[in-house]
């Protein structure tokens, strides 16, 4: 194989990267022991041999250029599986270690997986884990994620995907909603009600509701004077505070009808639900600390 990079072009990324994560020159050249004048002179080099501005400067600051951006995070995946590769090679990456990046769903995230994050820390310490909370769909190779949940398994071939659990869903509505407007007694009378809509981000559609009828799954579309979008939990407030039914997962309603401040509906028509799917790239060497979250979620949600 051709070499592509030397001893310099490599030092320069490493500098060029400290600068990104701390943004600042003089930062990433205390870390690096390094003087400030040898990290501009690693960026320059690197801006030179891609013919990109990677930072815009000012007195007081250094920002990423979009390009900038985009080359970062390639790089600082690229180093992080450098890393992975020494430890394994000298048997040190029994001890999972470095940032573990997770991309998933606002509903998802709050009631199923930040309240275990605290337990994984504490198997492995080394790890540090950054969560970001989206229901839009994620370019791993752009923006550097090593994880993502999603509803559906994605067309990508070069993702690996593994089902978490089939998350069921709830009709629900506040104690004085019902006291004012009715209970529905079969999804026909929700065309009576007022139905908190949810749009899906993929298509911009309000979300058809689903129910159990004669063993099999149908799905009603239902109408409002209320609609939510991005965020699942804002249709969950709305009917926490009587603006109408909603259909939602169970796990995120889970105390409130515990406590009595939503009540659940249509039970007779339960039973569906929807799937959350964990996806990663493929790679011949998984670091550890993706392969020990992979397993320990599936641990605590594989149903």
């Amino acid at each position: 194989m051709q070499r592509q990079f030397d001893d310099l072009v490599l030092g320069s990324i490493e500098l060029f990267c400290l600068a990104a994560e701390l943004g600042s020159f003089t930062l990433a050249a205390t870390s690096a022991s390094v003087t400030p004048a040898a990290v501009s002179r690693a960026v320059a080099r690197l801006e030179e041999r891609l013919g990109v501005r990677l930072f815009v400067r000012t007195t007081r600051q250094i920002r990423l250029t979009d390009a900038g951006r985009s080359y970062f995070e390639h790089c600082r995946q690229a180093l992080a599986q450098l890393v992975d590769a020494e430890r394994e090679a000298t048997g040190q990456q029994t001890t999972p270690a470095g940032v573990l990046r997770i991309s998933m769903p606002t509903p998802y995230g709050h009631g199923r997986v930040l309240p275990l994050i605290a337990e994984y820390r504490m198997r492995y310490p080394d790890v540090t884990v950054e969560v970001h909370l989206s229901n839009r769909n994620i370019d791993f190779a752009e923006e550097g994620f090593d994880l993502a949940i999603r509803g559906r398994a994605p067309r990508d071939s070069g993702l690996i995907a593994r089902k978490l659990e089939d998350a069921e869903l709830v009709v629900v509505a506040s104690p004085a909603y019902l006291k004012r407007a009715g209970t529905p007694i079969t999804p026909d009378d929700l065309a009576r009600h007022d139905c908190i809509q949810y749009e899906l981000p993929s298509n911009g559609r309000n979300i058809a509701w689903s129910f159990m009828r004669d063993g099999e799954s149908v799905e009603v579309m239902t109408g409002g004077g209320y609609g939510s979008s991005g965020d699942v939990l804002a249709g969950v407030t709305l009917a926490r505070h009587g603006a109408g039914l909603f259909q939602t997962y169970r796990f995120t309603v889970a105390q409130d009808l515990n406590d009595g401040m939503l009540v659940e509906v249509l039970r007779e028509f339960g039973g569906c639900t929807r799937p959350f799917i964990l996806l990663y790239p493929h790679a011949r060497h998984v670091s550890s600390r993706v392969r020990t979250f992979v397993d320990f979620l599936m641990e605590k949600l594989h149903a």
